[in-house]
């Protein structure tokens, strides 16, 4: 008789036979701390009416994420009227090392709206450097967390 439970806790797919992970909820300010450690993460949206999902590079300026906008990005056609509180996005980060699955991963949920401020755009611009070859950067979207949740992953 084959013991499947000896393979599965010794597979390459779980950090081969790692000690059981333990998962931590994280408090606001240090999940909203080690958001503005990383530069890389995950926007949320609606594009069409159906849920979609960008990579995308952001600065933290004070608790709120700022992310890039250029020409021809679907996330341009996120944005509220001015008149609008906003629109509702969720942003995720997370650093999850891919041998022992330990790290951290934090989501954010909130209002989306364009900035408009020609000074806070050209500081951000200097900030944004894009992960990618795309268009230069002709707007910005600054997120306020509402919700924010986060957890470690330790053994």
């Amino acid at each position: 008789m084959v013991d499947n439970g000896a393979a599965a806790r010794q597979s390459p797919h779980n950090g081969g036979g790692a000690r059981p992970r333990r998962m931590t909820r994280l408090d606001r300010a240090e999940a909203l701390r080690l958001l503005g450690s990383v530069s890389l993460g995950r926007i949320v949206f609606t594009e069409r009416a159906l849920p979609a999902v960008r990579p995308v590079n952001h600065v933290m300026d004070g608790g709120d994420i700022i992310v890039r906008l250029h020409d021809g990005a679907s996330l341009a056609a996120i944005v509220a009227p001015t008149n609008a509180s906003g629109v509702v996005v969720a942003y995720e980060a997370d650093v999850i090392d891919p041998v022992s699955h330990l790290g951290w991963s934090v989501v954010v949920t909130g209002y989306a709206r364009r900035v408009t401020d020609e000074g806070l755009l050209a500081r951000y611009a200097e900030q944004l450097i894009p992960w990618a070859a795309c268009p230069p950067m002709n707007g910005a979207l600054r997120i306020r967390p509402d919700l924010v949740t986060g957890a470690r992953l330790t053994v």
